[in-house]
């Protein structure tokens, strides 16, 4: 079994009512989401910051 722990308290998860268990399971599903948009977050700064500094070294060295 496994057991949670919320605002304290240790519950086992499959003891929970469906209920809880389908919101546990939705919260776990957004957690995830979330770390997969953190990642891609990064991923789009890092593409962002070396369009940044192409641009940097196209700019005419003489403005």
């Amino acid at each position: 079994m496994a057991t949670v722990t919320i605002d304290g308290k240790e519950y086992e998860s499959e003891t929970l009512p469906d209920a809880a268990r389908s919101n546990l399971q939705n919260i776990q599903i957004c957690d995830q989401k979330l770390a997969e948009l953190k990642r891609e977050q990064a991923i789009v700064q890092t593409a962002r910051n070396a369009y940044a500094n192409a641009l940097k070294n196209d700019l005419p060295k003489d403005a």
